[in-house]
């Protein structure tokens, strides 16, 4: 039997498929799925601009008198997303390394601070002061803020799901795509919230 002829018979299932693209497609298929993300979002940015810039019937003040949007409390909120982001870049080089201690310390930290930031969005959300039936302008706050707190909590899932199986050993610095594809959609939801926040909170 030549050696073609065993190699084929030692393979079992279906060929491996053919890799068109340097990008590995596992990160490729995230980057996709975050290429859709941003399209759902820039829908609700449209609707936004729509109904404060568009509108005939606009509101000269943003928000309109007598509401107002919790800035201060919203920035902090972004300086402990932005830093997540920051732990989670130490975790994913942490088990690149091989570390383990510290691709633990860092998913951890990093939960905690996304928890952190859904609790103080809800908290915000009970004493903003109004709700979606005080206008158009309170219909785009809780819509864009509201997708945005629904994405950091399938982060925060994705995030648990890396510490329990990290707890488990089952990562290392040659297999470690488990912790950077949710690291990728995590920092996609850092850099997100900041435009929401520059956008809804400041302008």
């Amino acid at each position: 039997m030549s050696a073609h002829a065993e190699v084929l018979h030692d393979h079992h299932g279906p060929p491996e498929a053919n890799q068109s693209s340097r990008v590995d497609a596992r990160t490729l298929g995230m980057l996709l799925f975050i290429g859709s993300e941003i399209m759902l979002f820039g829908s609700f940015f449209a609707a936004y601009f729509f109904v404060r810039v568009v509108n005939p019937s606009a509101p000269a003040e943003w928000p309109p008198e007598p509401y107002h949007f919790p800035v201060f409390v919203a920035g902090v909120n972004t300086a402990i997303l932005v830093t997540s982001s920051f732990t989670m870049h130490w975790a994913l080089q942490s088990i690149k390394r091989g570390q383990r201690a510290g691709f633990l310390a860092g998913m951890v930290l990093t939960f905690v601070m996304g928890l952190a930031f859904l609790t103080t969005q809800v908290v915000e959300y009970l004493n903003v002061g109004f709700n979606t039936g005080d206008g158009a302008f309170a219909s785009v706050f809780f819509g864009l803020t509201g997708l945005h707190g629904a994405h950091v909590a399938v982060g925060l899932s994705l995030l648990l799901m890396v510490i329990i199986r990290g707890s488990r050993g089952h990562f290392s610095p040659e297999h470690h795509h488990g912790v950077e594809l949710p690291g990728i959609y995590w920092h996609f939801v850092d850099v997100m919230w900041i435009v929401v926040y520059a956008t809804v909170y400041l302008l």
